[in-house]
């Protein structure tokens, strides 16, 4: 069954300093991050990204066929979209170039807007856990894809 590509949330922003949960799922759900080095070099964009555009990731983990973010704008111009585009073009480009990986992400992304410090805290507590719940490693902090950056 096909699930249609999520929609954005029509009077909202997404620009300014709002707190994001998102994730990418490759295209079929393929696994290409089992790599190692490729999930490394994938934490790598994502911090650029975060420098670029202003955000702290909260948390992140990079699982083996799809990416978690909790993300955090930090300035009045963090712009969640932007943010969106330019990470999953640096990723793919990446991925086209040193992996020889082509077509990597399923189109679109799913996001939530968290509204509520309990909301952010859940969420964190959910990426960190992500690893853990799949069989990847035994205890939170233990998975080498995850964790948490602050330009």
């Amino acid at each position: 069954m096909h699930r249609s590509r999520p929609t954005r949330l029509k009077n909202f922003p997404y620009i300014g300093k709002y707190h994001y949960s998102l994730c990418f799922n490759t295209k079929t759900r393929r696994p290409v991050f089992r790599s190692p080095e490729f999930a490394t070099a994938t934490i790598e964009q994502i911090q650029k990204s975060c420098e670029l555009e202003m955000f702290a990731a909260l948390a992140y983990c990079v699982m083996p066929d799809h990416v978690h973010l909790v993300l955090e704008g930090l300035a009045a111009t963090s712009d969640l979209r932007r943010y969106e585009k330019l990470t999953k073009q640096r990723v793919e480009n990446l991925a086209r170039r040193q992996f020889q990986i082509h077509r990597l992400w399923q189109k679109g992304y799913y996001d939530r807007v968290l509204r509520s410090r309990d909301a952010v805290e859940a969420a964190v507590r959910y990426v960190l856990e992500n690893p853990v719940h799949a069989g990847l490693a035994k205890r939170v902090g233990e998975y080498p894809f995850s964790g948490a950056y602050h330009p």
